[in-house]
């Protein structure tokens, strides 16, 4: 038979694993939404396309407008 011994270090091994895997998806998680804050900060495509006016692309040679 297996021991409570055995089973409980199996239990605390993989609640460490899922620990370590929670605690590097959150990290991640963080660098990902500073990064992201600082790219819309400093996005210049952003105020660009809200002041162009809007251009008909179907103009183009793939849709055949004659």
């Amino acid at each position: 038979m297996i021991e409570q011994l055995s089973i409980v270090t199996m239990l605390a091994i993989t609640v460490l694993i899922f620990l370590v895997l929670l605690i590097l998806g959150v990290r991640k998680s963080y660098i990902l939404k500073k990064e992201n804050d600082r790219l819309s900060q400093t996005s210049p495509m952003e105020n660009e396309s809200s002041n162009k006016p809007y251009r008909d692309f179907t103009e183009g040679h793939m849709y055949n407008n004659k």
